[in-house]
């Protein structure tokens, strides 16, 4: 297996480019055993990104996260994120501080507005850049803007440390690539991708899973190559078992060639024009 690849965010700092997501995670006794197995499983194999919300079963996701780096806090790069409505300048301290409880440590490695709400930019950003001061939050970043609200973030003070941005993108949702992608890219803010194998959906494609079938790998493990050859993409897909993260992680070894990009434009081609932002 070769090195995990990484990406590097606007601070210098690189983090691993294939990561866990968390969502739906910790809600049933019967899976957590599962669940926490799994999450560590993913930290032997360098999938050290892990990605939570405050929102994600009211934090027992968090929770759960909490006891499956128990001992190996240092290994993991862990993402957060705060609900718009406590998006103000205190609430935005109180819910970090929650965050912090839940996962049990004294930092969030990233920590994320989950999408727009009523609260002005300035006041989500007075609350990073403090929480960032005092050393609860590492990097701070955002989920879900479009472009419109990207630059609006951006002309904010402290929007230009913002060290991501957080899209549902996937080989069926391409949409950011019209302009919203090349706009990250002049600024070097990776994109986190999010529900990268379309929770499954992709699969039901009947071109997309002769492709996967006619290059001997699975159909997760393509889906994940093609975000993967993108050297400012990180990927986030959840993990239910430790099989499929297994199976995740091998997709860093998968180099996909010419013929097989040019397929996958054909089956899933890209946009020709600005689309409204899709979200999940």
């Amino acid at each position: 297996m070769r090195l995990m690849k990484t990406i590097a965010l606007p601070s210098g700092e690189r983090i691993a480019a294939l990561g866990q997501g968390a969502w739906n995670i910790g809600d049933r006794r019967t899976t957590r055993a599962a669940e926490i197995a799994t999450l560590r499983r993913g930290l032997d194999l360098a999938l050290t990104l892990i990605d939570t919300a405050e929102m994600y079963g009211d934090g027992r996701s968090e929770q759960l996260i909490a006891e499956a780096i128990a001992g190996r806090r240092d290994e993991a790069f862990i993402v957060s994120k705060v609900l718009p409505n406590n998006a103000s300048r205190r609430g935005t301290v109180a819910a970090c501080e929650r965050s912090l409880k839940n996962l049990n440590t004294d930092r969030i490695d990233l920590y994320l507005l989950h999408w727009r709400g009523s609260v002005p930019f300035a006041e989500t950003l007075e609350a990073l850049t403090a929480l960032q001061r005092a050393g609860k939050i590492r990097h701070y970043g955002v989920s879900n803007l479009d472009l419109a609200e990207m630059k609006q973030w951006w002309g904010t003070a402290g929007g230009e440390a913002t060290a991501t941005n957080q899209l549902l993108y996937n080989l069926s949702r391409r949409g950011i690539e019209w302009d919203l992608l090349p706009w990250l890219r002049e600024r070097h803010v990776p994109v986190m991708a999010y529900s990268p194998l379309e929770q499954a959906r992709l699969f039901r494609n009947a071109k997309f899973a002769a492709l996967a079938k006619a290059s001997s790998i699975t159909p997760a493990q393509l889906a994940l190559a093609w975000l993967l050859a993108k050297d400012d993409v990180i990927v986030i897909p959840k993990c239910s078992n430790v099989a499929r993260v297994e199976e995740n992680a091998a997709a860093r070894d998968i180099k996909l060639t010419p013929t097989q990009l040019a397929e996958l434009d054909k089956i899933f081609p890209p946009p020709t024009g600005p689309r409204p932002l899709e979200m999940l």
